[in-house]
């Protein structure tokens, strides 16, 4: 089923909306920040250990089980469970921040327990902890349905592709929540509500996926390709997740990612309060600006893939994506605020698109090359876990830095902190797959062909 372009495409677009919806919804109170804390009470520090909760289950340990569900029950299992973790979430949230539930006891209670955090913060903080599951098993989820779908054919490409779709929801959001918040008077729930019920198309999404999945299983029976029964060595055994965390390359590339991302995705939380504060302009202004961050990435993604895909060369894309970071957060920290022009600032977001271009392109295909598939699933639930303890910890000491100096400078010299540190685990990674010729700096399509 397979060899049909048309299917495993339409396969693309189920799961690729899906996290279209996903990444709209994480951001959608980011270019809200200032309407949220003055609305709802919040604070930075408040906003930071927010946006922190949607990793802390997963840092506990949700995303070891994910692994492990996911190899051991399947991708179509796994990917409603996902799916639906993220309704729940979601549902949860709208809940914790609506007018009516902000008037109940037990919100007061909730004011006045653990800590001094109001009481809508901690149900939003709960109902994102849900979603954050859903989603970072649903990304590895997707990774692993594409390898399966798209092996030996178009795989970089169709990994690159769903990609820039997925962050066309940061795009769409940056645009869209401050209009629908303005249309509703302000309101921040209006936006949170919609991205919600694009969630709910995203469930059925998966549905349709796995229907297709399964008739595709049973094509691979009746062809002889596969058998509905494993054999006792292509079984996933827990025993497995050994030779994971014996590997070293695992370690690498988990350690690159965790840096990355790190640098990327709690900045996105900031990025409209701190343009909005450098080039003294309003909220929603500011969020239609940095809006274009995705824009460059979304178009080179696929291109990058296809390069992957017949020439190679992912590891020295790594590293090329790591200096980028590196001069756009120094630029965020010390040119900008002296030079606070829009069309700066337009550059710089631009160009640190082209570096969230290069590094996951090259970066996600790249893991089927250094572990076996029958522990695939778990391998970039691992690589993910190690990522969401960096997405935890960061947004925290992003925020209690900006709350504590009332500048972004030292912020942003912490981003670039870890783009140092990635780009030396990228010169690790090369030197690594020189030695062991895992094959990294290879085109993946040539590779499939041998």
């Amino acid at each position: 089923m397979n060899d049909s372009p048309v299917a495993r495409w339409t396969v693309l677009i189920l799961v690729a909306s899906m996290m279209f919806f996903a990444y709209m919804f994480v951001d959608v109170m980011s270019p809200l920040k200032s309407l949220v804390e003055s609305s709802l009470g919040w604070n930075s520090s408040v906003f930071g250990t927010y946006a922190a909760s949607e990793y802390i289950l997963n840092v506990v340990g949700f995303l070891l089980i994910a692994g492990i569900i996911l190899d051991k029950l399947g991708v179509r299992f796994s990917g409603v469970l996902s799916a639906g973790l993220m309704v729940l979430g979601a549902a949860i949230k709208f809940i914790g921040i609506s007018d009516w539930f902000q008037t109940t006891a037990f919100c007061e209670w909730l004011g006045t327990w653990w800590t001094a955090m109001p009481g809508s913060a901690k149900m939003a903080s709960l109902g994102f902890m849900i979603f954050g599951c859903g989603c970072e098993m649903e990304g590895t989820n997707v990774s692993k349905i594409l390898a399966k779908w798209f092996k030996g054919k178009e795989m970089a490409l169709a990994m690159g592709l769903e990609m820039a779709i997925a962050r066309l929801g940061v795009f769409a959001v940056m645009w869209i929540a401050p209009i629908i918040s303005a249309k509703a008077g302000g309101s921040v729930i209006a936006p949170l509500g919609f991205c919600g019920a694009l969630l709910c198309i995203g469930l059925i999404n998966f549905i349709i996926f796995g229907i297709m999945d399964k008739k595709f299983d049973n094509q691979l029976v009746a062809a002889g390709l596969a058998t509905e029964e494993k054999s006792p060595e292509d079984e996933f055994h827990v025993s497995d997740l050994g030779a994971i965390f014996k590997s070293k390359m695992f370690w690498i590339v988990a350690l690159l990612c965790v840096l990355y991302y790190s640098a990327i995705f709690p900045f996105q939380r900031y990025a409209t309060n701190f343009l909005e504060e450098t080039l003294a302009i309003e909220a929603a202004s500011a969020a239609k600006l940095f809006s274009c961050f995705p824009i460059l990435a979304m178009v080179l993604t696929p291109f990058l893939g296809i390069f992957l895909d017949y020439k190679g060369k992912g590891a020295t894309m790594l590293m090329v994506g790591a200096i980028i970071m590196i001069v756009c957060h120094l630029s965020f920290a010390f040119i900008l605020p002296l030079f606070p022009y829009k069309w700066l600032a337009l550059t710089l977001i631009v160009t640190l698109g082209v570096s969230f271009s290069l590094v996951p392109a090259a970066l996600w295909p790249s893991v089927p090359k250094i572990i076996d598939e029958k522990i695939l699933g778990s391998a970039y639930c691992l690589i993910f876990w190690v990522q969401n303890i960096g997405l935890c910890f960061v947004p925290m000491i992003i925020g209690s830095l900006r709350q504590s100096t009332g500048s972004y400078l030292v912020p942003m010299i912490v981003f670039s902190s870890f783009g140092v540190l990635a780009f030396f685990f990228s010169l690790l990674l090369k030197k690594e797959d020189r030695a062991k010729g895992y094959g990294l700096e290879l085109p993946n399509i040539r590779k499939e062909a041998k």
